[in-house]
Protein backbone atom coordinates (compact mmCIF):
# COMPACT_ATOMS: atom_id res chain seq x y z
CA UNK A 1 0.00 0.00 0.00
CA UNK A 2 1.55 3.44 -1.16
CA UNK A 3 0.50 6.47 1.87
CA UNK A 4 1.28 9.78 0.81
CA UNK A 5 2.21 12.24 3.30
CA UNK A 6 3.61 15.44 4.88
CA UNK A 7 7.05 14.62 5.23
CA UNK A 8 8.45 15.19 8.97
CA UNK A 9 12.19 16.12 10.34
CA UNK A 10 12.61 12.63 10.91
CA UNK A 11 12.34 11.49 7.09
CA UNK A 12 15.13 14.56 5.63
CA UNK A 13 17.98 11.84 5.65
CA UNK A 14 16.03 9.42 3.06
CA UNK A 15 14.74 13.01 1.21
CA UNK A 16 18.47 14.43 0.69
CA UNK A 17 19.29 10.70 -0.43
CA UNK A 18 16.37 10.86 -2.99
CA UNK A 19 17.42 14.45 -3.69
CA UNK A 20 21.10 13.00 -4.53
CA UNK A 21 19.28 10.35 -7.25
CA UNK A 22 17.35 13.44 -8.44
CA UNK A 23 20.40 15.95 -8.60
CA UNK A 24 22.49 13.21 -9.95
CA UNK A 25 20.37 12.54 -13.45
CA UNK A 26 20.21 16.33 -13.95
CA UNK A 27 22.48 18.09 -16.40
CA UNK A 28 22.54 21.57 -13.80
CA UNK A 29 22.91 20.42 -11.21
CA UNK A 30 24.73 17.34 -8.96
CA UNK A 31 24.70 15.90 -5.54
CA UNK A 32 25.77 17.71 -2.73
CA UNK A 33 24.49 15.76 0.53
CA UNK A 34 25.19 18.53 3.07
CA UNK A 35 23.45 21.26 1.11
CA UNK A 36 20.68 19.54 0.48
CA UNK A 37 20.08 18.66 3.63
CA UNK A 38 20.67 22.53 4.68
CA UNK A 39 18.41 23.13 2.40
CA UNK A 40 15.62 20.49 3.80
CA UNK A 41 16.30 21.90 6.98
CA UNK A 42 15.34 25.18 5.92
CA UNK A 43 11.90 24.09 3.97
CA UNK A 44 10.80 22.69 7.12
CA UNK A 45 11.26 25.84 9.03
CA UNK A 46 9.00 27.74 6.57
CA UNK A 47 5.61 25.62 8.12
CA UNK A 48 2.68 25.94 5.72
CA UNK A 49 4.75 27.96 3.29
CA UNK A 50 5.85 25.10 1.68
CA UNK A 51 4.43 21.04 1.86
CA UNK A 52 7.07 18.27 1.35
CA UNK A 53 5.37 15.59 0.60
CA UNK A 54 6.27 11.81 0.70
CA UNK A 55 5.31 8.67 -1.20
CA UNK A 56 5.79 5.99 0.95
CA UNK A 57 5.54 2.18 0.37
CA UNK A 58 5.60 -0.77 2.82
CA UNK A 59 6.69 1.97 6.14
CA UNK A 60 9.65 3.33 3.81
CA UNK A 61 9.97 6.93 1.81
CA UNK A 62 10.42 6.19 -1.94
CA UNK A 63 9.18 9.45 -3.30
CA UNK A 64 8.91 12.87 -2.77
CA UNK A 65 8.26 16.49 -3.78
CA UNK A 66 8.21 19.59 -2.96
CA UNK A 67 5.78 22.57 -3.45
CA UNK A 68 6.43 25.73 -2.41
CA UNK A 69 3.34 28.56 -1.85
CA UNK A 70 3.68 32.25 -3.39
CA UNK A 71 1.39 34.72 -4.80
CA UNK A 72 0.38 35.61 -8.11
CA UNK A 73 -0.11 39.03 -8.46
CA UNK A 74 -1.85 37.95 -11.77
CA UNK A 75 -4.45 35.74 -10.32
CA UNK A 76 -4.64 37.79 -6.99
CA UNK A 77 -4.08 34.20 -4.69
CA UNK A 78 -2.02 31.81 -3.73
CA UNK A 79 -0.25 29.93 -6.33
CA UNK A 80 2.37 26.81 -5.93
CA UNK A 81 5.99 25.85 -7.30
CA UNK A 82 6.47 22.40 -7.80
CA UNK A 83 10.09 21.25 -7.28
CA UNK A 84 12.11 17.91 -6.64
CA UNK A 85 9.18 15.45 -7.98
CA UNK A 86 11.20 11.91 -7.72
CA UNK A 87 10.37 8.42 -7.09
CA UNK A 88 13.09 6.04 -6.63
CA UNK A 89 14.52 4.34 -9.43
CA UNK A 90 13.55 0.98 -7.68
CA UNK A 91 10.08 2.06 -7.49
CA UNK A 92 9.44 3.66 -11.21
CA UNK A 93 6.44 2.13 -13.26
CA UNK A 94 4.85 1.31 -10.38
CA UNK A 95 2.15 4.21 -9.83
CA UNK A 96 3.86 5.75 -7.44
CA UNK A 97 4.56 8.95 -8.77
CA UNK A 98 0.50 9.52 -10.21
CA UNK A 99 -0.18 8.92 -6.67
CA UNK A 100 2.27 11.26 -5.35
CA UNK A 101 1.55 13.82 -7.79
CA UNK A 102 -2.38 13.23 -7.23
CA UNK A 103 -1.31 13.69 -3.45
CA UNK A 104 0.41 17.33 -3.94
CA UNK A 105 -2.62 18.97 -6.30
CA UNK A 106 -4.75 17.77 -3.69
CA UNK A 107 -2.70 19.14 -0.95
CA UNK A 108 -2.39 22.40 -3.26
CA UNK A 109 -6.10 22.37 -3.78
CA UNK A 110 -6.41 21.98 0.33
CA UNK A 111 -4.35 25.00 0.78
CA UNK A 112 -6.32 27.15 -1.58
CA UNK A 113 -3.88 27.60 -4.25
CA UNK A 114 -5.11 28.77 -7.46
CA UNK A 115 -2.51 27.10 -9.84
CA UNK A 116 0.82 25.03 -9.87
CA UNK A 117 3.83 25.87 -12.30
CA UNK A 118 6.73 22.97 -12.40
CA UNK A 119 10.07 23.40 -14.51
CA UNK A 120 10.95 20.13 -16.11
CA UNK A 121 13.93 19.55 -18.48
CA UNK A 122 13.55 20.69 -22.11
CA UNK A 123 14.86 17.14 -23.18
CA UNK A 124 12.24 15.10 -20.38
CA UNK A 125 9.83 13.44 -22.73
CA UNK A 126 8.69 10.76 -19.86
CA UNK A 127 8.23 13.63 -17.45
CA UNK A 128 6.39 15.68 -19.74
CA UNK A 129 4.08 13.43 -20.83
CA UNK A 130 3.41 12.29 -17.14
CA UNK A 131 2.42 16.35 -15.83
CA UNK A 132 0.59 16.60 -19.08
CA UNK A 133 -1.67 13.23 -18.11
CA UNK A 134 -2.59 15.63 -14.99
CA UNK A 135 -3.42 18.59 -17.15
CA UNK A 136 -0.49 20.54 -17.27
CA UNK A 137 0.34 22.75 -20.26
CA UNK A 138 3.56 23.86 -21.62
CA UNK A 139 4.30 28.12 -21.15
CA UNK A 140 5.50 30.53 -23.35
CA UNK A 141 7.66 31.45 -20.50
CA UNK A 142 10.87 31.05 -20.54
CA UNK A 143 12.93 30.00 -17.27
CA UNK A 144 16.17 32.48 -16.53
CA UNK A 145 18.42 31.78 -13.32
CA UNK A 146 20.86 34.13 -11.45
CA UNK A 147 22.86 32.43 -8.89
CA UNK A 148 23.94 34.82 -6.90
CA UNK A 149 26.73 32.74 -4.53
CA UNK A 150 28.45 29.27 -5.27
CA UNK A 151 26.87 28.17 -1.81
CA UNK A 152 24.94 29.08 0.97
CA UNK A 153 28.00 29.15 3.13
CA UNK A 154 30.15 31.49 0.52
Amino acid sequence: MVCIRLATAADLPVLADLLGELFAQEREFSPDRTAQMRGLVLLLERGDAVRIMVAEHESRVVGMGILHTGVSTYLGAKVGMLEDVIVTAAHRGDGIGRRLLAGIIEQARADGLQRITLLTDHDNVAGQTFYEGFGFTRSTMLPYRLMLAQSATA
